[in-house]
């Protein structure tokens, strides 16, 4: 009997009822949590989505590419009001690579990688 595995071999991990992809990440967020109650950081979000581009559709109104979006793991602002995009890495995927690029030309906005 075969054992499936994740492609990256995370590990799904629960912190705070939320279920996360890695225990990398769940940690991640545990000590975002400690940061925001310290008061050194503020409004932590996980799973923020930002579109980079949108459906593509052809002269029918049929869909002929889906929309790209980027999934950033966590947001929050700083005490100095900076927006941060956060996002917990193990592997840098080729497709990974091209939405951040893709953010930043869109959006102007750098993803600090864990």
């Amino acid at each position: 009997m075969w054992t499936r595995y994740p492609k990256y071999h995370n590990k799904k991990t629960f912190a705070f009822g939320i279920q996360f992809d890695s225990k990398k990440e769940a940690e991640r967020y545990q000590e975002l949590k400690l940061l925001e109650a310290a008061g050194e950081i503020q409004n932590v979000k996980t799973q923020v989505k930002f579109p980079l581009l949108p459906v593509q559709r052809d002269e029918s109104g049929k869909c002929i590419e889906r929309a790209v979006s980027y999934v950033a793991d966590f947001t929050y602002f700083t005490k100095d009001g900076q927006f941060v995009v956060e996002d917990t890495k193990g592997m840098k995927t080729p497709e990974y690579i091209l939405k951040r690029k893709l953010l930043y030309y869109f959006h102007k906005i750098k993803i600090q990688e864990i």
